[in-house]
């Protein structure tokens, strides 16, 4: 399993929101973008995934902006990244039957690699947004 730039900029802009904004001050991409040395055209496509999960709010105008749809602390790592990634499992026979050529039921490495997955489901299903910003040399939480 590889994290792409998607998943990693998802936690960074969850991470930011969390630091820099609430539903009464909300904060712009620009400057999310600023701060963290990324492209807001692409944090724009990233941030409507995290709109569509229900992990980000928005709000237009004067005061408008982003933050958080829900507490800092009950936004987990595993949703952020099935937002911004999709499908993470380490293997595709996992989710769906693959044209590897092996028969899923016979194949000797499945089961490992499904116990595997449901290990790093459960990590990042425990670790949240607030966990991030409370171990970030940037505590600003």
């Amino acid at each position: 399993m590889k994290i792409s730039t998607k998943g990693r900029y998802a936690l960074e802009i969850a991470v930011d929101l969390a630091m820099h904004a609430d539903c009464d001050h909300r904060e712009s991409l620009k400057n999310i973008a600023r701060r963290r040395g990324l492209s807001e055209k692409y944090l724009e496509r990233i941030v409507k995934m995290l709109y569509s999960a229900g992990i980000v709010s928005s709000a237009r105008g004067v005061r408008g902006g982003y933050c958080l749809a829900k507490d800092a602390r009950e936004i987990t790592l595993l949703e952020i990244l099935e937002a911004s990634e999709g499908e993470l499992a380490p293997v595709p026979c996992l989710t769906h039957r693959p044209d590897c050529g092996i028969e899923c039921d016979r194949c000797p490495t499945r089961e490992m690699w499904g116990d595997m997955w449901q290990i790093i489901k459960k990590a990042a299903g425990e670790v949240t947004v607030a966990d991030v910003c409370t171990k970030s040399r940037f505590n600003l939480y």
